[in-house]
């Protein structure tokens, strides 16, 4: 190729990235004449649905951040506040159940924040006709999981709707932490040249739920990934300090949707080395006959962190020595350009967008 050929095709590719950057700066408006399950997978389907209906309704700039736990002052006391809701289906699979789920999704939204948690609210919605030892093993997992995390059920409701109307059970939780005052999280805080880090292994928990509907027809031994994360993130902060810039669990939209979230949020590019990204040999075969990247599939028990260069290597051993983050990654970095857009480094020396997902390839999974 000459030098004039290169040339054009570096223009054409600015051109390219300059038309998807266009687009993806403009704000998100819904204008969907019915939900569908797109809208809840995490991608441009919610945000569409946040920003376009929710957020100019409650005129909320704390909403607006789209963090995982609001900030709230009382008397001076800093304190971090979460809600989520969870319908997974099948309510136990290999790993884990709607219950520790329950737990662990709501503590881990708090530890996002830099908040430790302290206590939650658990309502459950139950389908008449549910065996009662079904419920009973739901209520154990939900203490078992609320003991290990180190919070308490302080409040509760029960709700009873007919057979048909729900499947077995699905729960709703409210949690509250403290926020930890060595933590100063914000996307705002994300600078070219910091360091992406996974805290593992990613595509387990969504590719066990699959495995748990025999969708797949595979006999794989994959399992939950669900955990706490506060003491990944207790490390962090003790390993990395100020210069840990920010937070996200991979939950919903996988690690590809935290990235172009707050790529976005933050007008930061980030680019991801493809062959660093540390995925299992049975959730990279899985992920291959579904056709999707596991970049996009859920976790529950991963964070992705983003720290400064100088404290990258503090921060990954610091991982690695919690239980769970035996297999965390430096997979990437931010840059400058193209702003808000995530592109990965392929294997074959080439590059590619990584954008948001648009459909929901695995519906229910949380």
């Amino acid at each position: 190729m000459s030098v004039a050929e290169g040339a054009a095709v570096s223009d054409r590719e600015q051109r390219i990235l300059g038309i998807i950057e266009t687009a993806r700066s403009k704000q998100a408006r819904f204008r969907d004449s019915h939900i569908t399950m797109a809208h809840g997978a995490g991608g441009k389907a919610t945000q569409s649905l946040i920003e376009g209906l929710f957020v100019p309704a409650f005129g909320s700039e704390r909403l607006a951040a789209m963090d995982d736990a609001g900030a709230v002052s009382v008397n001076g006391l800093e304190l971090a506040l979460t809600t989520d809701s969870f319908v997974v289906k099948p309510i136990r699979f290999p790993g884990g159940s709607i219950g520790e789920l329950a737990v662990n999704g709501t503590v881990n939204d708090l530890a996002m924040a830099g908040a430790r948690p302290l206590a939650l609210s658990l309502s459950l919605i139950l389908e008449e006709g549910l065996a009662a030892d079904d419920l009973r093993a739901e209520v154990e997992a939900i203490a078992a999981a609320a003991r290990t995390a180190e919070v308490e059920i302080v409040a509760g409701d029960t709700k009873v709707v007919e057979r048909g109307h729900a499947d077995a059970m699905y729960v709703c939780t409210t949690g509250i932490g403290r926020r930890d005052p060595r933590a100063r999280l914000s996307p705002a805080a994300l600078r070219p040249g910091d360091r992406i880090l996974v805290s593992g292994t990613i595509g387990e928990h969504g590719t066990a739920i699959m495995l748990a509907r025999g969708d797949l027809g595979l006999d794989a031994e994959i399992e939950s990934d669900t955990r706490s994360l506060w003491p990944a993130v207790d490390s962090l902060l003790d390993a990395a300090g100020p210069s840990l810039r920010c937070l996200r669990d991979a939950t919903r939209g996988g690690v590809a949707s935290v990235l172009n979230e707050l790529a976005r949020a933050s007008s930061v590019a980030m680019i991801v080395r493809e062959a660093d990204v540390p995925v299992t040999r049975e959730v990279a075969g899985a992920s291959e006959l579904l056709g999707i990247d596991p970049m996009y599939v859920a976790n529950e028990g991963k964070l992705v962190a983003f720290v400064a260069p100088e404290a990258a290597d503090a921060a990954l051993a610091a991982l690695r020595a919690v239980p769970g983050g035996e297999g965390a990654a430096e997979i990437g970095e931010v840059k400058t350009d193209p702003p808000g857009m995530v592109l990965v480094a392929t294997g074959f020396g080439g590059k590619r967008v990584m954008d948001q997902l648009v459909g929901d390839p695995l519906p229910r999974i949380c």
